[in-house]
C-alpha cells in the first residue's frame, strides 16, 4: 500500500499553493507535514485525499492513478483542527455512522465501535452526547470516527491545537500507539517541531508550496539538507551567523577562530553561512572550547522553567533558550556561548555542506 506524487502541483488564481512535488508513503508509517501556517501542508493533505486535483503531475494509490477520482470513492479518512461530531448523536452513533454508510452489519458496527472506544478511552463515555464531553474527549471521538472507516490513508490536519496543554501531550503519546495496529498511512500536520519529533515516523519539512525535505524524523532534525529546513525544524527558528574559512580555521564574525577539523577539513576556503539552534546557546559555559559571543539583550521572555533571550549581534537576531529563571537587565551587553559542536556549516546558498558534529555523533 502507497501513496505516491509525481510532478504534483496546484495554483490557484495564479498563486502557487504547491510547487511540483514528488513524494512516497509507505503502508504503516507515520507521516509528519511540518512547517509554519501557510507552508501548503493542507493544500497538500487535501491533494492526498482527493478534495483538489492537481494542475499538473499525478497521484497513485497503490500504483494506480487516481488523479481524478472523487474523494467519496477513495478510502480516506481526515480529522481536523476544528474536530466535527453530530451533536444530536451519541458518541456510540457518532463513531458508528460511517460504518453505517458502508453496509456494515450491526455485530460489525458494534464490534468495531466498541474496538476504537476502547482505544481512545471512551468507553464509558458511549452514550453520552458531544457536548457533554470534554475539549480532549470531544477530539477523541472524531479520532475514533477516523480509525473505524478502516481507510488506507488517515489526514490528521493539526488535530491537537485547540486542545490544552495537558491534553496535547497525552495524545501525543497515544496517536502513534493507537494508529501502530491499524497499517494504515497516517499524514499529520503540525506547526510544532516539537510534536513532529514526539510522534516519530517521517517528516515532511515544508515552506512556502514546497517539501523541502523529507526523510526520517531523527534525520531532517539532525541533518537538514539546506537552511530553509533547519529553520522550520526548529523551535524557535535556527540562529545564523557568517563565517569564512581561510588557512585551516573556520573565522567567525567576533575574530574567533576554531580548527576545520573533521567534515569541515576538507572545505574549500570562501564565506558560509553558520547556524545553531537556541537551545545551544549559553550564558555560562558548560563546555571546554566554547567560543564567546558579546551580544546586547533585548527582550527576555519566561515560560515557566526556561527562559527566552532575544538578542542583537553586531545587526543580526538571534534567540536562545536558557534553562532556569534569570533575571538579567534588558539593553545591558551580555555575553553568551556556544559550543563549535553544534554548529552547523551552510553554503551562502543556503545548502548544508557540513553538519553539526553532535548531529554526526547521534
Amino acid at each position: 500500500m502507497t501513496l505516491e506524487f509525481k510532478g504534483v502541483s496546484k495554483v490557484v488564481d495564479g498563486q502557487v499553493h504547491i510547487s511540483p512535488t514528488d513524494l512516497r508513503l509507505e503502508k504503516g508509517t507515520m507521516n509528519v507535514l511540518l512547517g509554519p501556517t501557510l507552508s501548503g501542508k493542507t493544500s497538500l493533505m487535501r491533494l492526498m485525499a482527493g478534495l483538489d486535483v492537481p494542475n499538473e503531475g499525478k497521484v497513485f494509490w497503490e500504483g494506480r492513478d487516481v488523479t481524478g477520482m472523487r474523494v467519496q470513492d477513495r478510502k480516506v479518512a481526515m480529522v481536523y483542527q476544528q474536530f466535527i461530531n453530530y451533536p444530536s448523536m451519541t458518541v456510540y452513533n457518532n463513531i458508528a455512522s460511517p460504518l453505517r454508510l458502508m453496509g456494515k452489519t450491526a455485530a460489525e458496527i458494534d464490534a468495531a465501535v466498541q474496538k476504537a472506544a476502547d482505544l481512545m478511552q471512551l468507553t464509558p463515555m458511549l452514550q453520552r452526547k458531544p457536548l457533554e464531553l470534554s475539549g480532549g474527549q470531544q477530539q477523541r471521538c472524531a479520532l475514533a470516527r477516523a480509525l473505524v472507516k478502516d481507510a488506507g490513508l488517515v489526514l490528521l490536519d493539526e488535530p491537537l491545537a485547540n486542545l490544552d496543554y495537558k491534553l496535547r501531550e497525552e495524545l501525543r503519546v497515544e496517536i502513534p500507539k493507537i494508529f501502530e495496529e491499524a497499517g494504515s498511512i497516517f499524514v499529520y500536520a503540525t506547526t510544532e517541531p516539537e510534536e513532529a519529533l514526539l510522534l516519530g515516523g517521517n517528516t515532511a519539512a515544508m515552506w512556502e508550496g514546497r517539501v523541502t525535505q523529507f526523510d526520517q524524523t531523527p534525520t531532517v532534525y539532525r541533518q537538514p539538507i539546506d537552511a530553509t529546513t533547519a529553520r522550520v525544524f526548529s523551535d524557535p527558528p535556527m540562529n545564523f551567523l557568517k563565517v569564512s574559512k581561510a588557512s585551516g580555521n573556520i573565522v567567525f564574525g567576533d575574530g574567533q577562530s576554531v580548527a576545520a577539523a573533521g567534515p569541515l577539513a576538507n572545505l574549500a576556503d570562501g564565506r558560509y553561512l553558520a547556524g545553531f539552534r537556541p537551545n545551544h546557546l549559553e550564558i555560562i559555559s558548560h563546555s571546554d572550547g566554547a567560543m564567546p559571543f558579546d551580544t546586547q539583550l533585548i527582550v527576555t521572555e519566561l515560560t515557566g522553567s526556561e527562559t527566552f533571550i532575544h538578542l542583537d549581534h553586531h545587526g543580526e537576531k538571534w534567540v536562545g533558550l536558557i534553562h532556569g529563571i534569570h533575571d538579567l537587565d534588558l539593553g545591558s551587553a551580555l555575553r553568551v556561548y556556544l559550543d563549535p559542536r553544534h554548529i552547523y556549516i551552510f553554503s551562502e546558498a543556503g545548502d548544508l555542506v557540513a553538519p553539526a558534529s553532535y548531529a554526526l555523533a547521534a
